[in-house]
């Protein structure tokens, strides 16, 4: 047993207009051991600076894009988790565009939303997977063309925990696949986004799939 060292929970923001969601969220982290549900609305919690990470519960809101999109401008470092309408792809293609890293049916069970929140925390996207591969052609055909810069080098090891990146694997599925404990992988990912200078798994995979990557897959040792 250590002493003398405090341990500080992750501070996760929650904004909703629905009471009774907000009750449910709150209490669906009530015994969470690493994560606090610190419940503010749009004026106070994107200026906690100690807040990482945001709930964003949509609801009904017409311009709950447009309430993202404030967010994200007033707060670019902070990540989001949108809860909001389920039925319509695009709704989801564009919210993750706008900067969610998570993206659930309001009507989702307490246990996928502690998933959601743990997977942003360790840096993942969480969205239905049929969705990211559209996700990342679309970002591929909005990129504007990159000048030929030297491409990084990756370990062999490194390439395959890109490749089942690319493949919209999380954390623990990677490392089963290989054989590895799960805080290697993040290693390795923390590795990969520190080489391609992105900040997260989609943007990535849209880096490892441009031209500059795909001809020079050089490897080291």
């Amino acid at each position: 047993m250590q002493v003398g060292r405090i341990y500080k929970p992750t501070k996760v923001g929650l904004i909703s207009d629905e009471p009774i969601r907000l009750t449910g969220i709150h209490s669906a982290f009530h015994d969470h051991p690493a994560i606090e549900i610190v419940i503010g609305d749009f004026e106070t919690l994107p200026g906690d600076i100690s807040l990482e990470y945001l709930i964003l519960d949509a609801g009904h809101d017409p311009a709950w894009m447009d309430t993202q999109l404030v967010i994200r401008r007033m707060r670019p470092d902070i990540r989001q988790i949108v809860l909001g309408p389920a039925s319509d792809e695009e709704f989801i293609l564009q919210a993750i565009t706008a900067g969610a890293r998570a993206y659930l049916d309001p009507s989702c069970g307490p246990l996928a939303l502690r998933q959601a929140v743990e997977a942003v925390i360790e840096g993942s996207i969480w969205a239905p997977r049929r969705l990211l591969s559209k996700l990342v052609d679309r970002l591929m055909s909005q990129s504007a063309p990159i000048m030929a810069t030297p491409a990084p080098t990756f370990s062999p090891r490194e390439r395959q925990v890109l490749d089942l990146i690319m493949n919209a694997c999380s954390n623990r599925e990677i490392a089963d696949q290989l054989g590895i404990e799960e805080r290697t992988v993040k290693s390795y990912v923390a590795s990969l986004m520190r080489k391609t200078g992105v900040d997260n798994r989609v943007s990535l995979s849209v880096r490892a799939t441009q031209d500059s990557l795909r001809e020079q897959r050089s490897l080291v040792v």
